[in-house]
């Protein structure tokens, strides 16, 4: 019995031995954590704004984007503003020759007007000769000869200055609807009221081709403006807004902490206050 005791004191005495010298090792350690943590707190306590700051700083820095980032950034919105540039000036160039076309479709069409204009009052004049009796001639061979090279000359004539179209001359020079031993008086005002037809249906004509140039015009003309105003705004870039980190009010937060429970529990109950004096309220969306 005392053998046993004795060896269990030898045990005891041997993890004593093995346990007691780091103690102290240990207890400094723990001793400096708590000194470290209580020269952060006092630094906290004393100059709160400066943690606030760094921290702030830091976790700014840490949420932008690295210096490359920013370069790469930069030369993909400068070749992008190039390309656009590029495009908007092409597009101003097809504005303005749209606009060019426009204004020359609209001069075709004032001058098809003036030309109808003409060949209406010379319609009414002859129209106005037929009505009166016409000189009698004797019907002889050489007189149906003479009327009919009047037509065709009238015709020919007519040709050149583009009044009436090859096929309407063919048919004049063929006599299909075409009576040549008519009066020069009768012929005239016939030709005459089909070169005024044939002028108005250029009118209108021109008054399309003027419609869809004008619509073209704006097509592109809008199209320009869009594309203008994209390339100012790539050229100007608007400023991007902070980081969330960086916006975030610690002094609020902070001084909310430091307030004491009974000022934070004597806030009154929220509820619905008179509206404001002079302020017009702002609808909902």
């Amino acid at each position: 019995m005392s053998s046993e005791f004795h060896h269990e004191v030898l045990v005891m005495q041997t993890v004593f031995s093995t346990v007691l010298p780091d103690v102290p090792q240990a207890a400094g350690i723990w001793l400096a954590l708590l000194a470290v943590a209580a020269i952060v707190v006092a630094a906290l306590i004393v100059r709160p704004d400066r943690f606030r700051s760094v921290l702030g700083d830091r976790m700014s820095a840490a949420a932008m984007p690295s210096s490359l980032e920013l370069a790469e950034e930069a030369r993909e919105r400068a070749r992008y503003a190039q390309e656009v540039k590029v495009a908007a000036d092409r597009a101003a160039a097809t504005a303005d020759r749209r606009r060019m076309e426009w204004l020359t479709a609209q001069e075709e069409v004032e001058e098809a007007w003036r030309a109808y204009e003409a060949a209406e009052l010379d319609v009414r004049r002859l129209a106005a000769a037929a009505a009166l009796p016409v000189p009698r001639t004797e019907r002889t061979p050489a007189e149906y000869a003479d009327r009919e090279r009047w037509l065709h000359r009238a015709a020919l004539d007519a040709q050149w200055r583009k009044e009436i179209t090859v096929e309407q001359l063919s048919d004049i020079l063929g006599h299909r609807g075409w009576d040549p031993r008519r009066h020069p008086v009768e012929q005239e005002l016939l030709l005459r009221r089909l070169i005024r037809d044939n002028l108005r249906a250029r009118h209108q004509a021109a008054g399309e081709r003027e419609q869809a140039a004008w619509r073209a015009a704006e097509l592109a003309a809008a199209a320009a403006r869009s594309l203008r105003d994209e390339a100012y705004a790539a050229a100007n870039p608007a400023p991007e807004p902070q980081s969330l980190i960086s916006t975030v009010d610690l002094t609020a937060l902070e001084i909310t902490r430091e307030l004491p429970n009974a000022v934070r529990g004597a806030e009154p109950a929220r509820g619905p206050g008179p509206a404001a004096t002079g302020r017009a309220a702002v609808p909902a969306y």
